[in-house]
């Protein structure tokens, strides 16, 4: 007998895979697809005798060797396994024995991150190496060499548990992983956006029960854990691309076509179809075969994929890469289908254009003109992003400077819930927003008390919070540079104190301070948001609710400033003292506020 659980493949002469590997009893959603992969599998007759599962029907594809069970899965199934039996016309007769496991009290009740959050991007394999013996596996031709900015450096799951108490220390509440899932290419793998098993952790990374460990240690530490996923393309190298399941598994063309990368053609009222469907169905790249999501197949394939990832490894939110690219009715979908069986999940999307409108069609219940609702929560506000890689390089004017940011934020109208953005100043596939180390501090501090107390969802790229440079001018491997210490035979380590220098201390110490002030300011959290045009570069908002108000002051100017507040006493009636949450400076005079040259006060008003 053949056992088709979590933990393994099937393998034998008939049987090579069952996908999902196992599943769950209790679900909202009774139905389940199985892909069966084996040689001439069509050719066997399929049967079940469980009175906890319904086999409805057996769908052979144009592929021999493929077949696809529909299964119904009894309200009051009791969890265990139950065997599939799968006679051929010659032989013995094969019979897999089904998991089905049973899910974690509370499972449907899981909470997602949130505006109380703040999340830590990490790049797996550029983070930490808790594990030299992974680094180089046997099959897996994309090898070890840390001196290759494009190579596999060796940064894995342990490195990362190794280093949960620095999260902590820090002060952010998620973490958000670069693709984990196995990337087994010929080369230049180590981002881990070309998928080859969308149910298996690359061995270099470690496997499926060390992530399932991962997740369990951060939830013991008040993490919260976020799995980027892709379901627009898959690697040129996966499993099935040697042997697809059927034609148009992927979109498929005479000869290599690449998308046009033009996102506003998915919303476009006067977009051409050809350049319409060359955006959705063309490859990403040379090695990321565009999945179909079209085929129903397909499309159930990935729904269920998050949802056993959901399952398996008790996750709190996913974020999907390239989401305009896919089949955007078959995200809307995906989507409905994650949070129907997880109302309080969170879905967060990357949708990488230049405008605030731009965004605002992809997130949830937009008033779009052509009646598309994507039902994805939150939308990646990448507007805000360039904004703020301009914002304090610049002299104000009338839209330069600070005057980008209000400009941005006044857009706030098209958004059905501008709260639900996620905001970032940068991540794995931009500039470093401190390029050069020797940068002055205070610019990055300033971008820091901005992201940090302003209405969305921040996000911090792992290093940021010491300094750690990146130009997207030298490649991607410039901006994804090994995390000092986190390698043995490092000189210094950036996780401890004392291997940081006095500017990684400023400026961790600085970024900290403020992180686990947020932890508990309801007015950051779920406040509302007023905000004053940006004068003598110098930009005032406020964050306020009924327990809380804060003053938020930053000066661009490489002047000291004394502020006078007249001007915003609709905001400070009733306030006449402040604490600094940053330098704990207590204000009792609120008339007059001193700035010094390029910085920023928090203030909590009393």
């Amino acid at each position: 007998m053949l056992i088709a659980a979590c933990s393994m493949n099937v393998n034998s002469q008939n049987i090579k895979r069952v996908e999902p590997p196992c599943w769950w009893v209790g679900m909202k959603n009774p139905r389940l697809q199985l892909m069966i992969y084996g040689s001439n599998i069509n050719q066997a007759q399929v049967g079940i005798s469980d009175s906890r599962v319904t086999l409805e029907s057996v769908d052979k594809t144009e592929n021999p060797n493929y077949l696809f069970l529909n299964l119904a899965i009894n309200e009051n199934a009791e969890p265990g396994a139950f065997n599939i039996t799968f006679k051929f016309p010659k032989g013995k007769p094969k019979v897999v024995a089904y998991e089905l496991k049973e899910r974690k009290q509370g499972s449907s009740e899981r909470i997602g991150f949130n505006n109380s959050d703040v999340i830590y991007l990490v790049f797996p394999d550029r983070f930490s190496n808790g594990n030299p013996a992974n680094d180089s596996i046997k099959g897996f031709s994309d090898k070890y060499n840390r001196n290759d900015p494009y190579g596999r450096h060796g940064g894995d799951i342990q490195g990362i548990i190794n280093h949960l108490d620095y999260f902590n220390q820090l002060g952010v509440t998620a973490l958000w992983l670069n693709p984990i899932l196995e990337n087994n290419q010929p080369s230049t793998s180590y981002h881990g956006y070309a998928i080859t098993d969308f149910y298996k952790v690359d061995p270099r990374l470690g496997d499926n029960e060390l992530y399932r460990k991962f997740s369990q240690m951060a939830h013991e530490r008040g993490l919260k854990v976020v799995k980027d996923m892709v379901f627009n393309h898959c690697g040129s190298s996966h499993w099935w691309m040697n042997d697809l399941p059927m034609h148009d598994w992927i979109n498929q063309f005479p000869q290599f076509t690449r998308t046009n990368y033009r996102i506003p053609t998915t919303f476009d009222p006067h977009a051409s179809t050809v350049d319409s469907s060359l955006m959705a169905d063309g490859w990403f790249d040379l090695t990321m075969p565009d999945l179909n999501q079209r085929n129903h197949y397909m499309a159930t394939y990935l729904i269920q994929n998050s949802i056993w990832w959901i399952e398996y490894a008790d996750l709190n939110g996913i974020r999907m890469d390239t989401h305009p690219y896919c089949d955007k009715h078959f995200m809307s979908r995906w989507c409905a289908a994650v949070m129907s069986e997880y109302p309080n999940f969170s879905i967060v999307g990357e949708t990488w254009v230049n405008y605030p409108d731009w965004v605002a069609y992809w997130q949830k219940d937009a008033h779009n003109q052509d009646g598309y609702n994507s039902n994805l929560k939150v939308a990646m506000d990448f507007p805000l992003m360039f904004a703020m890689h301009k914002a304090f390089d610049e002299k104000d004017g009338w839209d330069t400077g600070l005057a980008r940011l209000y400009e941005i934020l006044a857009h706030d109208f098209v958004y059905p819930s501008p709260n639900n953005l996620l905001i970032f100043a940068d991540n794995h596939d931009i500039g470093r927003f401190h390029r050069d180390s020797s940068q002055a501090l205070g610019r990055l501090k300033l971008a820091m008390a901005f992201l940090l107390t302003t209405r969305g969802i921040p996000e911090i790229y792992y290093g940021t919070e010491i300094i750690l440079p990146g130009d997207d001018a030298k490649g991607h491997g410039d901006i994804r540079r090994d995390f000092p210490g986190g390698w043995e035979g490092d000189l210094k380590s950036a996780f401890t104190t004392d291997g940081r220098t006095n500017r990684q201390n400023e400026i961790f110490n600085y970024i900290s301070t403020i992180l686990n002030w947020r932890k508990t300011a309801s007015a950051v959290h779920s406040g509302k948001l007023t905000h004053f045009i940006p004068e003598n570069e110098v930009y005032v908002y406020f964050r306020f609710d009924d327990k809380q108000t804060v003053m938020v002051i930053l000066n661009n100017g490489y002047q000291p400033k004394m502020l006078e507040t007249a001007r915003f006493s609709e905001m400070m009636k009733g306030k006449n003292s402040a604490v600094d949450i940053i330098s704990g400076k207590v204000f009792d005079n609120l008339e007059k506020i001193q700035l010094s040259p390029r910085s920023a006060l928090i203030l909590e008003l009393r």
